[in-house]
């Protein structure tokens, strides 16, 4: 099973209640009672997305954090490279340069694929597209059809 660690499922939570109000500087505690995560992840995960630019803070009395960029021009490719690294489903993608089988894989062309194509649908998605209010099936058939339309081999098009 593929997953994102819980610290970046979080993220998104909290960038997608920023982005609903995206022009408002946001506390720390204001999230973390908005969307109900604990008030030390809140603080590393800010912390974290300011460190790569996701984030910028501003200190004193009316402080807090705020999206560099508007929330459409940032993706869910984007948090989770500042927060996990490379997205990539094997070894052979990446920064980390292969596994050891890598000069005798046969498997690995079509790994680099299944990769871009990950890439590529979770750069699709903005941090708009996560707040906005829209039904799970509506998002995957959206996606689904992109994809087809751009990868598989039997599309129409």
């Amino acid at each position: 099973m593929l997953r994102i660690s819980k610290l970046t499922d979080y993220a998104i939570i909290v960038l997608g209640q920023m982005a609903q109000d995206a022009e408002q500087t946001h506390t720390a505690a204001g999230l973390a009672i908005a969307t109900g995560v604990a008030m030390p992840t809140v603080s590393k995960i800010l912390k974290r997305l300011v460190k790569t630019g996701i984030l910028k803070s501003t200190r004193g009395a009316r402080g807090g954090y705020a999206l560099a960029r508007p929330p459409d021009r940032t993706s869910v490719a984007a948090v989770i490279y500042a927060l996990e690294g490379p997205i990539a489903l094997t070894e052979c993608e990446g920064e980390r340069g292969g596994c050891e089988q890598s000069p005798s894989c046969h498997a690995r062309g079509g790994w680099e694929v299944i990769n871009q194509a990950v890439r590529a649908a979770l750069e699709s998605v903005s941090l708009a597209d996560m707040a906005a209010t829209v039904k799970p099936t509506e998002a995957f058939i959206s996606l689904a059809g992109l994809y087809r339309k751009n990868h598989h081999p039997l599309s129409a098009e």
